[in-house]
Parts: structure tokens; sequence; C-alpha cells
């Protein structure tokens, strides 16, 4: 810890505090000041200017990384009759129905995305406190409950890097972006697919400024202020 202490503190003197950041600028100093030994992953944190206790300000979405997210995505989909053989055909890891609701409330839960048919929801449902804290549990606002002839595309879609956002308690948006291994302009595409998704997502009961404020920052490393303007531009771009 005190090593890790040390590094982080190395790390910190490359960052000017107070200073807010260009989108491009904040990536290079942010690869710059990752030191673990291990491939940190890039995320993003977004403060925003709603009310999470109200119905109407709720922000969720969906945004679609072009260069995914540098690990293997590991897919489970709860289907059965023609929809299990369309999701094994398609190339889902796990696929099927009781057997797999019984396996996740004995305490399995070796996979990174879950998808559902509608017709399996009500055998699911039971899965809301293990699969709702992790954020794996298959919803019809995030696209992760669908027919059966949509499930290719989707499975596609969470290969590619298909990264899930969501209002928290604090007001906050937390989503990744990558690793540190990647190139920096492969992280700013990311990024900017997760900008256009956020803006996108702005329910109609927002008012006033929807993100107040956006950092970056890496597994292990310090927060970097972005400046706004330029990163919300990166929407129209």
């Amino acid at each position: 810890m005190v090593r890790q202490g040390k590094n982080y503190q190395e790390a910190v003197k490359l960052l000017e505090k107070t200073r807010a950041y260009p989108p491009q600028e904040a990536i290079e100093l942010a690869k710059k000041m990752a030191y673990a030994q291990f491939d940190e992953t890039v995320e993003l944190h977004l403060r925003m200017g709603v009310d999470p206790r109200n119905a109407s300000q709720q922000v969720r979405g969906v945004a679609l990384l072009p260069h995914g997210l540098g690990k293997p995505v590991r897919v489970l989909v709860f289907a059965q009759g023609e929809a299990e053989t369309i999701a094994k055909t398609a190339g889902a890891d796990y696929v099927g129905g009781d057997e797999l609701v019984k396996k996740i409330e004995e305490g399995w839960l070796d996979f990174d995305t879950t998808i559902a048919t509608p017709d399996m929801m009500a055998k699911v449902g039971k899965l809301g406190k293990v699969l709702g804290r992790k954020g794996l549990m298959p919803n019809p606002k995030s696209g992760t409950v669908v027919a059966a002839a949509d499930l290719p595309r989707v499975i596609g879609d969470a290969r590619k890097g298909r990264v899930e956002f969501k209002l928290d308690r604090t007001a906050i948006i937390h989503v990744p972006l990558g690793k540190v291994s990647f190139e920096d302009d492969k992280l700013m595409d990311n990024l900017t697919a997760v900008i256009e998704a956020v803006i996108k997502a702005k329910p109609s009961g927002a008012k006033g400024h929807y993100v107040k404020t956006a950092s970056l920052t890496t597994t292990m490393g310090p927060g970097i202020k972005l400046d706004l303007k330029p990163t919300l531009a990166l929407s129209s771009s």
C-alpha cells in the first residue's frame, strides 16, 4: 500500500488540479499517470444536473463503443425453445432458462452481460436482487429484453462493446471507455460515443445544466477534470 501511495503521489504531480483539460489532452495525461502493473481501465464520470429521486429526470441508456472495452465479453441469454437455438447460433456463451436461474441463485456470476426474451422475465424477475446489485438485470429500457429475432443483433452489440449507463443515487454516471493500452484516437472515439449517448438520453424533465461536471480517470489514477464545452461538443462533431 505504501508503494502504491508513492506512485499515486508521483502521478498527481503531473496534474494541474485547478485546470479543466480538453478531452484529447486529458486522455494523454490519464495514460501518463497510469502506474499499476495491469492494464488499467479508463473511466468517464459525469455529475449530472438532474434529481435522481425524480422519476421524470432519470438518465439511462446504452452506448456502443466502436473499439470495445479491451476485454472478452461473456454473454448470458435467458431464452427457451426457438429463441434458445437462435441465441446459441448467434454465439452467446451461456443460454438457458430454469437451470441458469437456479445456478445464479446459488451464487454463480461468471458473465458480463445478460439478455432475455420477454417470455423469460417472469422467471428472471426473481433474480432482481442478485443481478440488480451487479447492474446485470435485463431491462427493456436498456435494450436487453428483446424478441428472439433481435437476439443476433443484441448479442453482436454486446460483443463489440456495448455499455449501459445509469444515473446513480448521487446523480453521477460512471462509464468505462477502454484500456490504457488503447491508442489515443480509439479512446477518443469511445468517449465520443458515450457523450453522444448520454446527450441523446436527456430526459424531458431535465432542467438547467444537464451535465454539471465531467472527469476522466484510470482504475488507480487521480481524476482529471474535463473542460465541459469541448467535451459536450463531441456529441455534434
